[in-house]
């Protein structure tokens, strides 16, 4: 558990991938301009001494993705978030399956999640059922800006999409997280519009629909879908990074949300590997808001708002117990590993490192 000013804050990171965009997983020209895409935004608001190269980026594995994630105790758990891509990549940049391995490996440490398309009708049904039997996925991550053949994109209002939000609510698969966010070369900015949103979360009370990227660009959209309806969550991938380089805007949009969805309703995810939560959950943690933006909305980025949006508020929607998976990772393989037994254990835990 991360140490902030003396007190213990359990880190969820709630959007994590395992991906490979190697040249030999590459089948369309798309899968090239997409991890190239991807390592922009990695340049641009990593520290410069903590950047990868290229080819480290492009398939890193599963022991450096453990080490980035825990191995300094930076997040206690993740939560991945698959991304198929499957026209782009022979293979599929980032599969359920292929999160599988590592998630059923530490299984007290990872949340795993799948997807759906409504362009596979009844196949996809099927699969989303094959899913739900074989790993008891808790919640979906979808793409609706994902090509697939003539098709580029979907929406969540769509009337095959609600088939399939349905068979969600049918099966208690509660959380559904959709990228709403910046675009990727060489998809299309309009298929992340939020706009959908808000049909589809007003039919389905019963289910948690989080906004990754929290619209952005379109924040303001979100902020007005997400005020009316009370089951829809803001995921911090990519909003976060700006505190690290953009602390001004990392204020603005941190003073918005909150004023707006309230500290309940926020989530912290580093959207590894294009950030690393190892230097990510400090930069967030440390951030201040402007005292300009605390006059003007009246709210406080304090230490019991960051325990919400870090880990507890996760927590909540995976029926995750913190003080049961602190106990379990006392000895569990990880903390052997890298030595983190005491640290779960002690009263006062070690900060991370820098």
């Amino acid at each position: 558990m991360y140490q902030h000013n003396g007190e213990e804050i359990f880190v969820i990171d709630g959007h994590v991938h395992l991906w490979d965009a190697t040249e030999e997983n590459i089948k369309h020209e798309g899968g090239e301009e997409f991890i190239q895409c991807f390592y922009d935004y990695h340049t641009t608001f990593t520290p410069e001494d903590r950047q990868w190269t290229v080819d480290e980026y492009r398939k890193y594995g599963a022991d450096r993705m453990v080490e980035d994630l825990f191995g300094n105790a930076a997040a206690d758990m993740a939560i991945f978030q698959p991304t198929y891509l499957t026209d782009f990549y022979e293979d599929g940049f980032n599969t359920t399956e292929q999160n599988a391995e590592l998630a059923e490996e530490h299984p007290e440490r990872f949340v795993l999640n799948g997807t759906f398309d409504p362009r596979d009708g009844e196949e996809g049904l099927e699969y989303l059922e094959d899913l739900h039997e074989s790993y008891d996925i808790p919640g979906v991550k979808l793409y609706t800006a994902e090509w697939r053949g003539e098709s580029k994109g979907w929406r969540l209002d769509d009337e095959e999409a609600f088939e399939f939000l349905e068979k969600c609510s049918e099966l208690g698969i509660e959380n559904i997280h959709a990228h709403k966010g910046p675009t990727i070369r060489p998809l299309n900015r309009d298929a992340f519009d939020v706009a959908d949103v808000d049909d589809a979360a007003s039919s389905f009370p019963e289910l948690n629909f989080v906004v990754e990227h929290v619209g952005l660009p379109r924040l303001d959209d979100f902020c007005w879908i997400a005020a009316q309806e009370n089951n829809v969550y803001g995921g911090l991938a990519v909003a976060a990074p700006f505190a690290q380089n953009r602390p001004g805007k990392f204020s603005e949009i941190m003073s918005e949300l909150l004023w707006w969805l309230g500290e309940d309703r926020i989530l912290f995810g580093s959207d590894y590997a294009l950030w690393n939560p190892d230097w990510l959950v400090e930069e967030v943690l440390e951030a201040e808001l402007t005292q300009e933006h605390r006059m003007e909305y009246g709210v406080e980025w304090d230490l019991e708002t960051k325990k919400k949006v870090m880990g507890e508020n996760a927590a909540e929607l995976y029926d995750i117990d913190i003080e049961e998976k602190r106990r379990q990772f006392q000895d569990d393989e990880i903390s052997r590993e890298f030595d983190l037994g005491d640290h779960y254990a002690s009263e006062e835990p070690a900060a991370a490192d820098d």
